[in-house]
């Protein structure tokens, strides 16, 4: 015969404030963030919790209130390291402001319009979009729930959808004139999405520093670099299969792109970097400052950025909407490295090196 199985008698927040005497509003304090309770009220609480294996239901929570403490934060990418760190910024920050964060990837079988469904079905407080092929129809949808949407690091040209981005086009100008002010005359672009709009900023500034210079247009090839290490060595690659000289000068617009390329000119071609070409990224993370690469790059504010993306998710409706500006352009700062020789005027950055990992 087989044994019945033990029926789970799910503790409430009524029991826990039974034990400890108080009122089930108190109980509701306590596990909510920045709430206004007394200390001793809260240790006596968490003390009648324990005793009952008691856990919040945020998703109950969420029923009543018909919102979550939800924030879905929807990545194009992961290939790119700019975006895992941005990422545990987002993340670090919304757990300060008592939210959590709902992770989404796009893929090749997941637009932005079928991730923004999906997250809706979560009661989200907010959504951050990093990729910004949005449709019309799902920002209405956001919009007519009452659910705020910021773009981070791009925009949507002619939309109403708020934006913090670094200044891209002015960061490619940096990188073009650290080349031009090195004495470079030929050039070779490392892009990223064809229909994104940080990399054609990023594109369109360098572009036209670089004509500005005098130098012709034909002297700038341009290859994809698929946002990823991968892609940034295969540009190189394409470069060299289609009979072309190795240029004076690369610019990946993302750091990981250029990193990729500098390995495949040193590793497979025999190239020193920066004595036989220079190399500049874009983004500034961590990897790209280690002692393998030293990329001289365009760093973007990323702290920052966080913060004005928060501010602009406005959650405490401190502010109406109208009075917050649409897009937030952030200016970046060029980081001299060791791939591109330095002005003289120009300070040299720190070496980079990962912290040794912890014992515990």
């Amino acid at each position: 015969m087989g044994t019945m199985a033990k029926k789970s008698i799910r503790t409430t927040s009524f029991d826990v404030a039974a034990l400890a005497g108080v009122s089930q509003s108190a109980v509701s304090r306590a596990f909510t963030p920045g709430s206004s309770i007394k200390a001793t009220t809260r240790d006596k609480i968490l003390e009648a919790a324990r005793k009952l294996n008691y856990v919040p239901n945020s998703i109950a929570s969420s029923l009543t209130k018909n919102r979550s403490s939800i924030v879905a934060v929807i990545l194009g990418t992961l290939s790119n390291p700019f975006y895992v760190h941005t990422l545990h910024a987002f993340s670090q920050e919304l757990q300060k402001l008592g939210r959590q964060t709902l992770t989404l990837t796009l893929s090749d079988t997941m637009d932005t319009d079928e991730a923004i469904l999906k997250v809706l079905q979560y009661q989200v407080e907010a959504v951050i979009l990093t990729s910004a092929q949005l449709s019309t129809r799902m920002i209405n949808l956001c919009h007519d729930r009452g659910i705020p949407v910021v773009l981070f690091n791009r925009y949507i040209p002619h939309s109403d959808v708020y934006g913090v981005r670094c200044d891209n086009v002015s960061g490619g100008r940096m990188v073009a004139d650290a080349f031009l002010a090195a004495g470079a005359r030929s050039f070779m672009m490392i892009t990223g999405e064809a229909n994104g709009s940080t990399s054609q900023d990023r594109v369109r500034g360098f572009v036209e520093r670089v004509l500005e210079a005098g130098i012709p247009r034909s002297a700038i090839s341009s290859y994809p670099g698929l946002r990823s290490y991968e892609g940034g060595a295969a540009a190189v690659d394409m470069h060299v299969a289609a009979g072309h000289e190795i240029p004076d000068a690369i610019f990946g617009i993302a750091d990981v792109m250029a990193m990729g390329a500098m390995d495949a000119l040193r590793y497979r071609y025999g190239k020193r970097v920066p004595e036989d070409v220079m190399v500049a990224g874009f983004d500034g993370i961590p990897e790209g400052g280690r002692p393998p690469y030293q990329l001289t790059t365009v760093r973007q504010p990323v702290a920052e950025m966080v913060t004005e993306t928060l501010n602009l998710l406005n959650f405490d409706g401190a502010r109406e909407p109208e009075e917050l500006t649409r897009d937030r352009p952030i200016a970046g700062e060029m980081i001299w490295r060791a791939t591109v020789p330095r002005p003289a005027r120009a300070e040299p950055a720190p070496v980079a090196v990962a912290p040794e990992a912890s014992a515990g």
